[in-house]
This record gives C-alpha cells, structure tokens and sequence, in this order.
C-alpha cells in the first residue's frame, strides 16, 4: 500500500512524523518512557526517510514504525509551536500539513534551543553527527542543520511564497491559541510568532 504514495506525500508524512518526535521529545510533559519512544522514532527517521522517499521497501517498513512508536509517545505528552504555527499555515494557506511542520520544525527548535537542556545532543547523535568534543551551542546547532537538511532532501520548501506581513498579526494569533502551544518548553509572544514566520518570507 504505501508502495504507491507519491515521494512528495512520503516527504510530508515522514516530516510530520519528525515534527511529532521531535516536539514529543522536547515538550513540557515530556518523560522518561516518552523521551525513549521519541528518541527512537527520531533515528529510525533520520535512517529512513531518504529511503522511503525513494521508494525502498527497507525504508518504508521503518518509517511505518517510526510514525507508530512516535504515536504512542507524543500522544500522552502533547507537542509545541512548530505543529501551532504549521496548522496556522494549513488554515489560511492550505498548505499541506506534514509540509507546514518540515518548514517550521528547525526555526521553532533554534526558538527553543536554550530551554531544551542536552536533549538537543541526542537529536544530533540520531542523525549519526559525532558530538565529541562539541560545545553546547554546537550539538544544538548540528541538531538542527541536521533536521533542515533532511527537509530539504526529501524535497519539502524552505519558504513560503503565500506569505504575507499584513497576515501575521492573524497567524501569530492564530497561533498563540492553539492546542499545542501550551505543550512548548518555551513561552513565545506574539512577536515571537511573527519573527518565526517571517523566516519563510
């Protein structure tokens, strides 16, 4: 069955499936059982998706159990801005939901780097970056040049032409009272929002 999804849905889904781990493993409620699902859906993510994209069945089988254990994970423990911001975008732009998270996903982590204590260190080593010898500022920034490139392997947009300054007073809204921000480990105002959004302009 998933033979015949096309490489762009694959990308979105695989993403959205990142966006959960990722947001899963950092949020506010996040604990020990969750932190060990998250973190395994994340590496089996960062081995698969490229694959899954491409259509190798090896790929496929372990991106359907990284979006399965993500699941039982992130649904007990909510997730952050980067899915508020991302359903935002859906609604006014329809912009397609798992491609929403992949362009939000590494501005609302560099957002979050500071309240995520070493978690970031441990994205990085399940995307097989070496943290030896790594300050703290750097295994957070290799976690996320890790996760933009990944995005941008499988194809997913790092800008949003629909984009426009007249909306963002309703999209930092918009966001600010969504479902999941109350989960993210860093408050954000409405400046906040728009700053974020605006680095898809």
């Amino acid at each position: 069955m998933m033979s015949s999804m096309p490489k762009g849905l694959t990308a979105s889904t695989g993403m959205d499936a990142l966006t959960h781990a990722i947001e899963g493993y950092t949020t506010a409620a996040a604990w020990e059982l969750s932190d060990v699902l998250n973190l395994e859906s994340i590496q089996l993510i960062a081995k698969n998706l490229r694959k899954a994209v491409a259509n190798d069945p090896d790929g496929r089988e372990g991106m359907a159990l990284a979006q399965y254990v993500t699941a039982m994970a992130y649904s007990n423990v909510g997730l952050g801005i980067a899915h508020s911001m991302a359903h935002t975008l859906g609604a006014v732009y329809d912009t397609p939901h798992g491609v929403a998270c992949a362009m939000m996903l590494p501005i609302v982590m560099e957002f979050n780097a500071e309240y995520t204590g070493d978690k970031f260190k441990k994205i990085a080593e399940a995307f097989d970056v070496d943290t030896t010898g790594m300050s703290q500022e750097e295994y957070r920034k290799a976690a996320i040049d890790a996760v933009r490139q990944l995005s941008i392997d499988v194809g997913i947009p790092t800008k949003l032409e629909k984009l426009k300054e007249e909306d963002l007073d309703f999209l930092a809204y918009s966001a600010s009272v969504d479902a999941c921000e109350p989960g993210n480990p860093r408050r954000a105002s409405l400046d906040d929002f728009k700053d974020m959004f605006r680095k898809l302009m």
